[in-house]
């Protein structure tokens, strides 16, 4: 496949090569490639779902609204953003148009879609070699555990690396932590009623990973 990444490349060789990925047709729709960025020996990655329009048009992720609650939360959970790494299972925003207007509405990624990218996050592992590992959501927690895990379930509960199932269940890299947690956008459909209890949640699970790395 076009872009397809080295073995052994460092962040930025993995970048370049992201640019010309067409493992899957989502880069048809999609503005650009959205690679992951932060820290080159971040102890800590967090792995979310995909680029949202925002990312899409700024090449960077995490930027738009669930980003911006995500800054807050890490925070809040006594995290440095500038400390992390921070990348999606998928490089590529997938998208619909809104039925009036030039809005684009988000469309979760395909299984086939997380395959596609796969290559690219064992090589953003390789290359970070963090300590912890964090999963936002149930697309970017099956991308990681195995298209069986449930985050409802196993939410907060330090995991076990590699897994014994997945796609990962021959990854070399020793991650000493992995948990799984929601994705910030699920604070911001949350309503009234249960928000902050989200928010309180995605908070406290974000300050295990900080308890995880400090030991």
């Amino acid at each position: 496949m076009a872009g397809s990444p080295p073995a052994g490349a460092s962040l930025r060789e993995l970048a370049a090569a992201a640019r010309d990925c067409t493992a899957c047709e989502l880069y048809k729709t999609a503005t650009q490639t959205v690679f992951g960025s932060g820290a080159r020996q971040a102890s800590i990655m967090l792995v979310g779902e995909q680029p949202g329009d925002a990312e899409d048009r700024t090449g960077e992720p995490f930027v738009g609204p669930a980003g911006k609650l995500l800054d807050r939360a890490l925070h809040d959970a006594g995290l440095d953003r500038a400390n992390l790494y921070l990348t999606n299972a998928v490089k590529h925003f997938r998208w619909e148009p809104a039925e009036r207007g030039k809005r684009r509405i988000h469309r979760k990624p395909a299984t086939a879609h997380v395959h596609a990218c796969h290559p690219w996050l064992v090589g953003e592992l390789d290359a970070v070699r963090p300590r912890v590992l964090v999963a936002l959501g149930a697309t970017a927690a099956r991308a990681l555990f195995g298209s069986a895990f449930r985050l409802t379930q196993h939410r907060g509960e330090r995991l076990a690396w590699p897994p014994e199932r997945g796609e990962f269940a021959d990854h070399e890299r020793a991650v000493e932590a992995a948990l799984a947690t929601i994705h910030p956008s699920a604070v911001l459909r949350g309503d009234d009623d249960t928000r902050a209890a989200l928010y309180d949640g995605l908070v406290g699970d974000l300050t295990l990973a900080r308890e995880a790395a400090d030991h």
